[in-house]
């Protein structure tokens, strides 16, 4: 396991509580720390060490797994059964076609690229919950296919896109209101990119913040190695931002979360992180919680600096 080499300086807030952060330029981003957040339990553990922390304007950028796996959106996919059209998505048309063609061809990452070329049979149940919740569109995409993650989720299970990202934004930030009387902005991410191609910006997500053209499946994302990467897509946000704005708050938190030694993108980095074998041996529940979560970050603009 890569050496955690993120550099942290210490704080307490007015009633004395001690934290960390890491200066990032403009901003000073905050981790919020928890256990694993297990299916269908609230995100109470999240907001006992978040709220303590707010102070007014204060950013709050949410993981989208946490979300989905607290409102129970998991699917088990050793209850799919492939179908032939799942089967040539996943042996032929995703290991070979984007392996070995397409992916060169586009230029996509070199990870993605010998993760796609070592796909596993059991891809092929995969593609067949894609096609049955989302379609071609996104089944014919070759990684990250609707946001689906496979990296948090035990055993068999996977997540899906919280419900209703928005609302699930705006009401956690009223909640943060009425509890401290602080007003912070609610963000929920996902690390699968938006592009920008002109003024345009879209994502092959099944939604995106306003501003942000979403449910493009395999043809955003083939548009988009041809365009601009502007980093992880906000699915949600209690503030109306805009697109720009959103995007830079967006991507601190993200690039926050890589430098963690814990940072799980992929099943692979997953797997390798909790010491798992990647053939064989699933995540658990257990496992996953013997590690520390950062399932979100506050991002709070450094008062220092003259020109805020």
């Amino acid at each position: 396991m890569m050496e955690n080499k993120t550099e942290y300086k210490y704080s307490k807030t007015n009633e004395g509580i001690k934290y960390k952060y890491v200066l990032n330029e403009e901003y000073s981003v905050i981790p919020i720390e928890t256990s694993y957040i297990k299916p269908n339990e609230s995100l109470d553990k999240l907001f006992d060490v978040a709220i303590p922390l707010f102070e007014d304007e204060d950013y709050l950028v949410i993981a989208e797994t946490p979300i989905s796996v607290s409102q129970g959106r998991l699917v088990d996919e050793a209850q799919y059964s492939p179908s032939l059209s799942s089967k040539f998505l996943a042996g032929v048309w995703s290991k070979y076609i984007w392996g070995y063609v397409l992916g060169p061809l586009l230029k996509i990452k070199k990870r993605t690229i010998k993760n796609l070329r070592i796909l596993p049979p059991q891809t092929a149940a995969h593609k067949q919950v894609v096609l049955e919740l989302y379609g071609w569109k996104h089944a014919l995409k070759p990684a990250s296919e609707a946001g689906i993650d496979l990296s948090n989720s035990p055993g068999t299970f996977v997540s899906l896109l919280p419900e209703n990202p928005q609302k699930v934004a705006e009401d956690l930030s009223n909640m943060i209101k009425d509890k401290t009387n602080k007003n912070v902005n609610v963000m929920i991410i996902d690390t699968d990119a938006t592009y920008r191609r002109g003024d345009k910006y879209f994502t092959g997500l099944p939604t995106a913040i306003e501003g942000i053209q979403s449910n493009k499946g395999v043809w955003g994302y083939t548009l988009g190695q041809l365009s601009e990467n502007m980093g992880s897509t906000p699915l949600g946000s209690s503030k109306k931002l805009s697109v720009e704005y959103s995007l830079k708050i967006a991507n601190i938190a993200e690039d926050y979360q890589k430098s963690l030694e814990t940072s799980m993108e992929t099943i692979h980095s997953a797997k390798k992180v909790l010491s798992t074998d990647s053939k064989e041996d699933s995540i658990s529940v257990e496992t996953l919680n013997k590690i520390t979560h950062t399932p979100a970050v506050i991002i709070r603009k450094n008062k220092k600096n003259t020109y805020f």
